[in-house]
């Protein structure tokens, strides 16, 4: 058999820095792996304040302060304009919240994934100027939709823009923008989801009133929004996910509360893991399905009752979102098969459900590692999420077509777009051709990035706690990775609904460990008795107690001794 992916180990650290470090050498290793430099180690390691920006060198920070405060003594209505993904409800969340404690009037408004998509749109602008809105601030969005706020500003509606993706070559016509991506700005760590942005102009919208104290009380959703939306965990992202895991852990949001009990999962036991596999996906189902106005008044209510009906009704929605994405997925790749042979894998149908088909998208990359673009057809626009891999810049393609879209953005991994339906095919054949030009030749196949070789008996010991210290993990500082060569397997056995699943026992020299792989892989007798093995370190429960084991990613047979 042959390892599924490339292993691409990372050059030992210089004997110079592991010395300077004081640390063990593999922690050490890791540190060096992550670009941590020697006077960062411990800044990175206590992932303290000292991490924070000064939300002052967001760039119009001042003007937009400046204008909120007008707005509050004024007595003039906000409206916080969000998104439907966990980011945008989360810092619609926040920031109504925030303003409501300096005494605004603030309402909110979060647009319809399937109806209105990303984005402001002039019709929800309108409604808002109809509620008495006389300033729109909008929170994960508006830094492409240039014509809105412009529009939006004639009528007599001033626009503030949070934002934290990557502006175009223009930037809205508002009285102020806030992005940490802006070409122009100063802030250190442009990294921060729309949450964090949001969080940070609170800051700076509270330093004159002297009560920054109150805003830890958000920081359990900023931890939400940041692991869900994949931002990297380095920086100020360290510092707030670290502080809002432990918020969370001891959140005095009764949905929150509810939701993580429905799930199986217990406060004060939360980590990131149990954010990206468990309560985003919940928060997110809301708005694939249905309205996301359900996360919202989930993350919001202060009654134990609503907390309860709401936290099933995710639950059910959860559900759906999963049985809709696997049959969205099967259909895709009936309709791909005779298409494998491309580098990029796109398709279109009327039946596939806008809400999904990111997740479709994301799972067609998992499988055969290579961009994957599914698209809902509507009668006349068409709406499509792209997936890539790092070898693909996704949204700089879409910016290369941009002619023949409506509406594009996102990130590099990750974008969406609109497109007249007449438009789609030649979309889908410039597409195809760019990624044959930039992909053809390079002989595809996912990569893991392996941060040290080294024999099972290192982890002995108080190793795992002190890799822990590493932690929170997440985009930017990966769950580390090993590599140990030549490992006896002295026992396997497959588990799962259908056996899928590995469960094996590891010996090296005197050191033995437990270890699951949890990718379809052959039967236990067809696996060698010596093997290669990546895996990272992980605690597991084994015949009822919990137990540090290895977490498979790929083996291959052990070459000669």
């Amino acid at each position: 058999m042959n390892q599924r992916t490339r292993w691409k180990i990372l050059p030992p650290a210089p004997d110079e820095y592991i010395k300077a470090s004081g640390l063990p050498p593999v922690i050490a290793q890791l540190l060096y792996n992550r670009g941590v430099k020697l006077g960062e180690i411990d800044a990175f390691l206590a992932a303290d304040r000292r991490l924070e920006g000064n939300p002052f060198l967001l760039p119009d920070i001042s003007q937009a302060v400046s204008r909120v405060y007008k707005a509050v003594l004024s007595r003039e209505k906000i409206a916080v304009y969000g998104d439907f993904d966990v980011d945008g409800v989360a810092a619609t969340a926040i920031l109504v919240e925030g303003l409501s404690w300096l005494g605004a009037e603030a309402i909110m408004y979060i647009p319809d994934r399937l109806s209105e998509g990303h984005g402001l749109k002039r019709a929800a602008l309108e409604k808002l100027r109809a509620q008495g809105a006389s300033l729109v601030i909008t929170v994960d969005c508006g830094i492409t939709d240039l014509e809105e706020v412009k529009q939006a500003q004639k009528t007599g509606m001033d626009m503030i823009i949070t934002d934290h993706h990557i502006p175009l070559g223009s930037l809205p016509q508002a009285i102020a923008v806030i992005d940490p991506r802006r070409e122009d700005s100063a802030y250190p760590y442009p990294d921060l989801a729309g949450a964090g942005v949001v969080f940070k102009f609170l800051q700076a919208l509270f330093r004159r009133d002297r009560k920054e104290e109150w805003l830890a009380g958000f920081l359990d959703l900023i931890a939400l929004a940041t692991v869900t939306d994949l931002v990297t965990i380095l920086g100020e992202n360290r510092y707030l996910v670290k502080e809002g895991l432990r918020e969370l852990n001891n959140t005095s949001r009764v949905g929150i509360q509810e939701m993580v009990k429905l799930a199986g999962l217990e406060v004060g036991e939360l980590d990131g893991e149990d954010v990206s596999w468990v309560l985003g996906p919940r928060l997110n189902a809301a708005g694939r399905m249905e309205n996301a106005s359900t996360s919202y008044r989930l993350l919001t209510t202060q009654s134990a009752e609503e907390a309860r009906l709401l936290a099933m009704e995710l639950e059910e929605r959860n559900a759906e979102r999963q049985q809709l994405t696997s049959e969205v997925l099967s259909r895709a790749k009936e309709r791909l098969a005779a298409k494998l042979h491309l580098p990029v894998l796109i398709d279109g149908d009327e039946s596939y459900s806008v809400g999904v088909i990111g997740l479709v998208a994301g799972k067609l990359v998992d499988e055969f590692y290579k961009p994957s673009i599914i698209v809902s057809l509507g009668p006349e626009l068409c709406q499509g999420s792209c997936r890539s891999i790092p070898e693909f810049n996704i949204v700089s393609v879409l910016a290369e077509c941009r002619g023949l879209l409506t509406a594009f953005g996102g990130h590099p991994l990750a974008a969406g777009f609109t497109v007249p339906r007449e438009n789609f095919p030649q979309l889908a054949e410039r597409v195809t051709k760019i990624a044959m030009e930039r992909l053809g030749r390079l002989g595809l196949r996912p990569e893991i990035v392996i941060d040290a070789e080294l024999p099972l008996s290192t982890f002995s010991g108080e190793a795992f706690s002190l890799i822990q210290k590493l932690a929170p993990f997440g985009q930017g500082n990966p769950q580390p990775t090993f590599l140990t060569r030549r490992v006896e397997v002295i026992e396997c056995r497959n588990f799962g609904n259908q056996g899928e699943w590995l469960r094996l026992k590891l010996k090296q020299g005197n050191v033995t460990w437990q270890a699951v792989d949890f990718e379809p892989r052959k039967t236990k007798e067809e696996n060698p008795p010596y093997i290669d093995v990546v895996y990272n370190l992980e605690k597991s429960h084994w015949n009822g107690e919990e137990v540090v084991s290895l977490n498979i990613r790929d083996f291959a047979p052990a070459g000669p001794r």
